[in-house]
């Protein structure tokens, strides 16, 4: 049986998340499970964990647990899934933003450059814009803009030129039709780093995943109890900036607002100044850890 995902600095960040006998938690990805079991396992009777996956495919990785509460739900709606269970605060707020490895390895996602598979990338499979509607839909100044703002890639407007040109012959429908489509473009020195950030910008995009995280972020803010700890685990430079951002100013651009008194007015005390990584241990179990970063902090 293949292992759904390993989860990435599992024990860094549910030490950090600072786990009570009788808290309330939410684990905002819970895909394979792994963060959910071991915050349970440091849970007593009276503690609760609401784990959100908007992939139906997690919900066989559901724990055998009455603290555990599964919600299929994009963590976007956080605050709203929460208060309909009847949870207007919380103790703690974990996110592993990473994908999970079954995306990679099953095939038929899209996820992943190699192989061949409809190029689907939608976490929800029940409605939304796919990769393919993407790459034959947008017009190249747009396709050129995601690919360097969500893939960092540089000529994005080559790239996009080559995938116009691909697209007018006709519409490309599977995952070796995009890489064929970008051949031209692609540096045979850096093929798989080049293809992995071109899959990334196009999941990042169909998936909203910036503005999902945008929106839980603000909520986490909301909901988490004086003193209840915001954990975050990023792969993506934008994404730690958001992060990064948020747990310094309260917000985006990381802007320090000041009180009456000149003092400095953060929503939160940062626990990481710099952000935690994986040991070495870990990226040699586990390579797909390598751009992983961790962040904490305590609403004040």
């Amino acid at each position: 049986m293949s292992v759904y995902h390993t989860p990435v600095l599992l024990e860094e960040s549910v030490n950090l998340l600072d786990v009570q006998p009788d808290g309330t938690y939410a684990d905002l990805t819970f895909g394979g499970g792994g963060h959910s079991r071991h915050i349970l396992s440091k849970l007593g009777d009276g503690g609760s964990l609401y784990g959100f996956d908007r992939d139906a495919d997690t919900r066989a990785n559901i724990p055998d647990d009455g603290r555990f509460h599964y919600v299929e739900s994009n963590f976007r709606f956080m605050r709203g899934a929460l208060r309909l269970r009847g949870v207007t605060a919380v103790d703690g707020v974990l996110a592993d933003l990473g994908v999970s490895s079954h995306h990679f390895d099953a095939t038929e996602r899209g996820f992943s450059f190699r192989g061949e598979a409809p190029l689907d990338m939608r976490m929800n499979r029940r409605g939304g814009i796919t990769a393919a509607d993407v790459v034959n839909g947008y017009d190249n100044d747009r396709l050129a803009r995601i690919l360097s703002m969500y893939g960092e890639l540089e000529t994005t407007w080559k790239i996009a030129a080559c995938i116009d040109r691909a697209r007018k012959a006709h519409a490309i429908g599977t995952t070796a039709e995009l890489v064929a489509a970008v051949a031209p473009c692609t540096p045979k020195k850096d093929e798989a780093k080049f293809l992995t950030k071109l899959f990334q910008a196009l999941r990042i995009e169909v998936n909203g995943e910036m503005e999902a995280l945008k929106m839980a972020l603000e909520q986490s803010l909301k909901v988490l109890k004086p003193g209840g700890r915001l954990v975050v685990i990023s792969y993506h430079s934008l994404e730690d900036r958001l992060v990064k951002n948020f747990m310094r100013s309260g917000n985006f651009e990381g802007r320090i607002e000041k009180d009456f008194y000149g003092r400095a007015a953060a929503p939160f005390e940062v626990l990481t100044r710099k952000a935690v990584v994986p040991s070495d241990e870990e990226l040699a179990r586990n390579p797909r850890s390598r751009s992983a970063k961790l962040r904490a902090a305590v609403k004040i």
